[in-house]
C-alpha cells in the first residue's frame, strides 16, 4: 500500500469515493469532502424551517394545556441533550379524570393540528406520555410528578470535567 496512489485501483483506473463517485487523476480528497460538506451545509439551513415548526407545534401544546387548566406547565428544551424530541413539556393535572380530560384535550388539538400523537397511560392516568414528534408531553398527577422529578433530571445542567 504504502507506494500506491490511494486514488487508483490495481488496473490503473480511478477508485471510487466515498459517495460512489469516481475521484479523476488528480483531484484531491480534500476537495471531494468539501465539497461533500457543502451539500450537508444546504441541508443544515434548512434546520430553522424545522425549528419554527417546533416552535409553532410548541404554541399548540401549551394552548392546548392552558385550555384544560393544567397546572405548572414546564417546557424544557431538549435538543442539545437528546435526540428523542427538540422539547419536553412537563405539567399536573389535580385528578386523574383532570389528567386524563387533559391528554385528551391534547390529543385532539393535535389530531386538527395533522399531527398523530401516540399516546402512552391513559387507562391509569397518573401519568400520560404525549409523543407528539418534535415534542414530549408528560401529564402527571401532582405526587407522581413530585416522585419522578423529571424537571431536575432535564434541566440539570452538566458538570465540568
Amino acid at each position: 500500500m504504502c507506494g500506491r496512489d490511494p486514488q487508483k485501483t490495481e488496473s490503473g483506473a480511478a477508485a471510487p469515493n466515498h459517495e460512489g463517485k469516481t475521484l479523476k487523476r488528480g483531484k484531491k480528497l480534500t476537495t471531494a469532502l468539501q465539497q461533500a460538506g457543502a451539500r450537508r451545509g444546504a441541508s443544515q439551513r434548512k434546520q430553522p424551517a424545522a425549528d419554527r415548526a417546533a416552535a409553532g407545534l410548541l404554541e399548540t401544546v401549551l394552548a392546548s394545556l392552558a385550555d384544560s387548566k393544567a397546572e405548572n406547565p414546564v417546557t424544557i428544551d431538549i435538543r442539545g441533550k437528546s435526540s428523542l424530541a427538540d422539547y419536553m413539556v412537563v405539567a399536573s393535572g389535580r385528578s386523574q379524570r383532570h389528567v386524563a380530560a387533559a391528554a385528551e384535550h391534547l390529543v385532539q388539538a393535535l389530531k386538527s393540528g395533522g399531527i398523530r400523537p401516540r399516546v402512552e397511560g391513559l387507562p391509569h392516568c397518573d401519568w400520560v406520555l404525549v409523543d407528539a414528534g418534535d415534542i414530549v408531553v408528560h401529564i402527571f398527577r401532582p405526587e407522581v410528578r413530585e416522585f419522578y422529578g423529571l424537571e431536575k433530571m432535564w434541566s440539570a445542567t452538566e458538570r465540568p470535567n
